[in-house]
């Protein structure tokens, strides 16, 4: 390697944090596998901490990835990360006639969430109240939705979007026909 050590301390971060996301690993996960603690791991990835090369070999020993590959120049911007529809997790038993699958990393949970919710005919989805300021946005791709957030009511059909309090009991009430919703959860 004829590299200058900065630019390999420039990468070394997000390319931890690409191989932790491609085993869908949280940094709790990672901790518990490579010995590190989750604080450390977390400072690495955010390139405010240098790791020793005994914590860099724990790391990618639990991470699985090759300790030189992870040193080696590459464009990140030649390489898709892919999640195949079989690999989707979702959730079966959150409501009544609903499958709920989870499309964001599993690091923005409490952040940033993304959903694709299929819905049985009359199928809902009551949610208790989130955390204060969050908000969602819901677009309906297919059937019909009753929306409820507090007391505002609102029904919405194919193509028409939502945006609402989730900070409050909220649901989701399909109509007569099986229904597509994509949900998006923001909490500030």
């Amino acid at each position: 390697m004829t590299e200058n050590s900065d630019d390999i301390l420039t990468r070394l971060p997000a390319r931890l944090k690409e191989a932790r996301r491609a085993q869908g690993l949280s940094l709790e996960a990672v901790a518990n596998l490579s010995g590190v603690s989750r604080s450390m791991v977390s400072q690495i990835e955010r390139g405010e901490s240098s790791p020793t090369i005994a914590t860099l070999w724990n790391l990618t020993r639990a991470l699985q990835v090759d300790f030189a590959g992870l040193l080696e120049d590459g464009e990140a911007a030649d390489r898709i990360e892919v999640l195949r529809a079989s690999d989707v997790p979702s959730i079966d038993n959150m409501g009544q006639g609903c499958r709920i699958c989870i499309l964001s990393p599993p690091e923005d949970a409490g952040g940033h969430e993304v959903y694709d919710i299929r819905f049985e005919a009359n199928g809902a989805l009551n949610s208790q109240p989130h955390a204060r300021g969050t908000r969602e946005q819901l677009t309906v791709l297919e059937g019909s939705v009753r929306v409820t957030s507090g007391s505002a009511v609102n029904a919405l059909s194919v193509g028409d979007t939502a945006r609402y309090a989730s900070d409050v009991a909220h649901s989701i009430v399909a109509g007569d026909d099986p229904t597509r919703v994509f949900l998006i959860v923001k909490t500030v």
